[in-house]
């Protein structure tokens, strides 16, 4: 539980010297602002998450501001402590973001100019500036942010797991008395610490005392590292000495990952040895193709780019080589000699590849998460000396709820089904698609097919001979389709897996510990991957991945999503899943590593749906807040709650779409050209769906996925590449990630694609005289 102190510690560090830097205290009311306690207090109760929270609280507001004269004329402190208890129950997430809006919006036009030429002056001279101001610390931060000051007295709330008490901290700032506005409206806003101590009614010590950093305060979470196994990892682990030199082999580059850790691979480990990339051809396209575009327009290689300039493609020619290959294929679908040579140098092997649809035609995820895995572990078995970084996904824990600890068990289910065997069940799997396969081409479902194809939005067509068999075979492909993707997630939930993307990823786990006995292999389980803190640089996305089409409808009128409010939302920023292969690679070549990993955050920094809810809705209202027009200034108005699924399905898109229905019904014998509201009523059934597809991960299995191997690993760094290569999920501040970082980075990579609109154009990268990347010795020098 956080809980706050009387005085919670400055994230300032005050000056060496008085002497050389001199503290001024400066009074924000009258000088900068004519402020009121009232007026901000209100501004934060009028812009609550649910309508009901703003009527209740606009309620106290009108109340206090009738007892305001009498409540103010005997005690002033008092007062002020009596109008914050309206803000009990909010947050500091809203308050910070409406106390960042509110000086943007409300305040920064009403700054006094004169008074600003005199703060900044001061700060410009090097003195050490203290705003003091009756106001709370939500709104003064921005203010002294905007004039470069340091530090603030304001007033404080008490906030305990991150909301508000509706206590205020000591000491309380009060209000000037009823002639300040006449006697203290120049411009110069100094005072003596006696002067100011005595008008606020505390000591010059705790004046100074209360002075707190102008920055928001961000608790990182310290945790101890401990060894209770007694496996302790060795000092001296150094990542640019382990893989200086190594032979890598990733596969897997075309995806969202793989793309992102080899451009940071590139970036921070000039000395690898070689990059080999297995890339599947497609068609007409090879796979020498397929990379030279991923280079050509991936803003990932653009830090690359840059530091290497003209350079840049002959570094790629000294690094990467492209093989091509299909990983669903014995052997890798490599040519021998190929295969040959790359078994007799690797080091290493990243699979990062996977099909991540989270409910696939079964023949496609089983081809991709669990037979391809299979065939990696035998070409792993036939190299020298190389180790394998598999890449799989936390959620193979499947329906179940607690912590899920880092230990790999063999043949698990979540439903703990007796007698299950990965193996069996992988070969059954394999049963299914071929009975559907023939199913497909017989007797019976031919005749249905033919049927279909007659129908009569076909018979105007006179569909016969060729044209006929074409479109039984065209209904053919979608039967089976249809008729396989049933099948994976029927299986999958009779297992107790939500979908068949964590059927056949757990599947391929347990094979791993059959087949893979006796090599060095490390499984490595990543939470939900998303928007990038540094690396490649700030606010890299891609692809419309799991929270991307969520948080999308959170930006909408929709406002009631049905999710367990305490349940952990486990995010995790790309890089840091990267920064965490890095070290797991290592170790891997070291072979000091562990059986398995799980890069998440639900156990080192936690951050709820509740709260997740609250962020997105919070990151939408800044962008609508800094746009013109109606449908702006309503929709940062609708803040998503969470609900219990029971008031979803009664009061949000179940419920609508019943409505629509009604009403189409009532229409349907009137003579109309169009039918009214079929677009509603077809997308409220995508909203049903969207909802229904990730309700296992924000309604049911309150998942705590520990994370500690990792942690051991990153404390084990030598102290020089703490800072490049240290693993910093832990880090994070949750409120400047989702507002300033993940949803903007959303907007620009990802809305888009939801919305059929193209990305922002990009100029083709040029390298030295205008070539394209050519790939390696097998096919052709670059």
């Amino acid at each position: 539980m956080e809980q706050s102190n009387q005085l919670e510690p400055s994230n300032y560090k005050p000056p060496a010297s008085v002497g050389a830097s001199p503290t001024v205290y400066w009074r924000v009311e009258g000088s900068l602002l004519d402020l009121t306690v009232v007026e901000p207090v209100a501004f934060f109760t009028w812009n609550a998450q649910t309508f009901s929270e703003r009527f209740r609280r606009r309620g106290l507001i009108f109340l206090m501001a009738a007892l305001r004269p009498f409540l103010y004329s005997t005690n002033r402190k008092f007062a002020t402590r009596v109008v914050h208890t309206a803000l009990r129950g909010v947050t500091r997430d809203r308050l910070d973001l409406l106390g960042e809006e509110y000086f943007q919006y409300k305040l920064k036009p009403r700054l006094k100019a004169h008074g600003m030429e005199r703060v900044q002056g001061l700060v410009r001279a090097g003195a050490d500036v203290v705003l003091v101001s009756q106001g709370l610390e939500h709104v003064m931060k921005p203010l002294a942010h905007h004039l470069g000051v340091k530090r603030v007295v304001a007033n404080r709330l008490e906030f305990r797991d991150g909301v508000a008490t509706g206590r205020l901290l000591e000491p309380v700032i009060r209000p000037r008395g009823a002639f300040a506005r006449i006697r203290e409206q120049s411009p110069d806003g100094r005072r003596a610490p006696k002067t100011l101590a005595r008008q606020l009614d505390i000591t010059v010590e705790e004046l100074r005392a209360a002075a707190i950093g102008a920055g928001r305060e961000a608790t990182a979470q310290q945790r101890p590292i401990v060894h209770f196994d007694g496996q302790w990892q060795a000092a001296g682990f150094s990542v640019r000495r382990a893989l200086a030199g190594k032979q890598v082999m990733l596969i897997g580059v075309t995806g969202f990952i793989g793309k992102v850790w080899l451009a940071n691979t590139l970036m921070e480990l000039p000395k690898i040895g070689r990059i080999y990339l297995l890339i599947r051809r497609q068609k007409s396209n090879p796979a020498q193709r397929r990379f030279e575009k991923i280079v050509e327009e991936s803003p990932v290689f653009d830090p690359l780019f840059e530091k290497y300039g003209a350079g840049f493609g002959d570094y790629l020619r000294d690094k990467v080589e492209v093989v091509e290959g299909d990983v669903t294929q014995p052997g890798l679908g490599l040519d021998a000699e190929v295969a040959r040579g790359l078994q007799r140098n690797l080091d290493l092997i990243v699979n990062s590849s996977g099909l991540t649809d989270f409910n696939p035609d079964l023949r496609d995820a089983l081809a991709t998460n669990t037979d391809a895995v299979v065939n990696v572990l035998e070409f792993v078995r036939g190299t020298e000396h190389a180790g394998l970084l598999h890449l799989s996904t936390c959620y193979v824990a499947g329906e179940r709820d607690g912590r899920v600890t880092e230990k790999l068990i063999p043949n698990y289910t979540p439903r703990h089904v007796a007698d299950f065997d990965a193996e069996q069940e992988w070969h059954a799997l394999h049963e299914v698609i071929a009975r559907a396969e023939a199913q497909a081409e017989g007797a019976e479902v031919t005749a249905g097919l033919k049927m279909q194809s007659l129908a009569k939005e076909h018979a105007a067509k006179g569909l016969q001979g060729a044209a006929l068999e074409n479109q039984i075979r065209k209904n053919r492909i979608r039967w089976l389709k249809a008729y396989l993707t049933e099948a994976g997630t029927r299986r999958a939930k009779e297992l107790g897996w939500p979908n068949t993307y964590t059927l056949t990823k757990s599947l391929a786990e347990s094979l791993i510990v059959k087949y893979g006995a006796g090599l060095p292999i490390a499984v490595v389980r990543p939470a939900i991957v998303e928007t990038s803190v540094a690396k490649p640089f700030l606010g890299w996305n891609e692809g419309i991945n799991t929270s991307a089409s969520l948080s999308y409808l959170l930006g909408t009128y929709f406002r009631q999503l049905p999710s367990n409010e305490s349940k952990r939302l486990d995010i995790i920023p790309v890089d840091a899943v990267c920064a965490g292969m890095t070290l797991i690679a290592t170790a891997i070549v070291e072979r000091r590593h562990d059986q398995l990993y799980q890069l998440a955050t639900s156990v080192t920094n936690p951050c709820d749906m509740g709260r997740s809810i609250e962020l997105t809705s919070l990151a939408h209202r800044k962008h609508y807040r800094a746009q013109e027009g109606l449908e702006s200034w309503l929709r940062l108005r609708f803040d998503a709650i969470p609900v219990s699924k029971e008031r979803y399905q009664r009061m949000s898109a179940p419920a609508q779409k019943a409505i629509v229905k009604s009403i189409q019904r009532i229409m349907s014998p009137l003579p109309l050209k169009k039918t009214p509201l079929v677009k509603a009523e077809r997308n409220l059934e995508r909203v049903e769906k969207l909802i229904e597809l990730f309700e296992p991960f924000i309604l049911f299995n309150d998942h705590d996925f520990a994370a500690e191997n990792v942690e051991k690993l990153s404390y084990a760094l030598v102290e020089d590449e703490q800072e490049e290569f240290g693993y910093k999920a832990r880090l994070l501040d949750w409120w400047d990630y989702w507002i300033n970082v993940h949803i903007p980075a959303l907007r620009k990579w990802t809305y888009p694609l939801i919305e059929g609109r193209p990305l922002e154009a990009r100029p083709a990268r040029s390298l030295q005289n205008g070539e394209t990347v050519k790939t390696g010795t097998n096919a052709g020098s670059w």
